[in-house]
């Protein structure tokens, strides 16, 4: 059974910004993914805060392997659920 959203966790906003386009050129992703400033727990410094670019994905039209490694590309992961 496939997630109905994929998870991206960046370390940065341009690298967050640069995967929810990289989605688009390469995925055929229809809509801009939501990107979601995530803090670390217990840190108010916005220097370590990750981004998450959130993309939808109801009919698991995206590969999981694809999408960990372009998130790898930018110093990032895919969260698994």
């Amino acid at each position: 059974m496939s997630d109905a959203r994929h998870v991206l966790v960046l370390p940065d906003r341009d690298a967050a910004e640069e995967v929810a386009e990289a989605l688009a050129e390469r995925f055929g992703v229809p809509e801009e993914p939501q990107l979601v400033r995530d803090a670390l727990a217990g840190e108010d410094d916005a220097e370590d805060a990750q981004w998450l670019v959130v993309v939808e994905d109801p009919d698991g039209r995206y590969d999981a392997p694809q999408l960990d490694a372009l998130a790898a590309e930018y110093e990032g992961w895919r969260e698994g659920e």
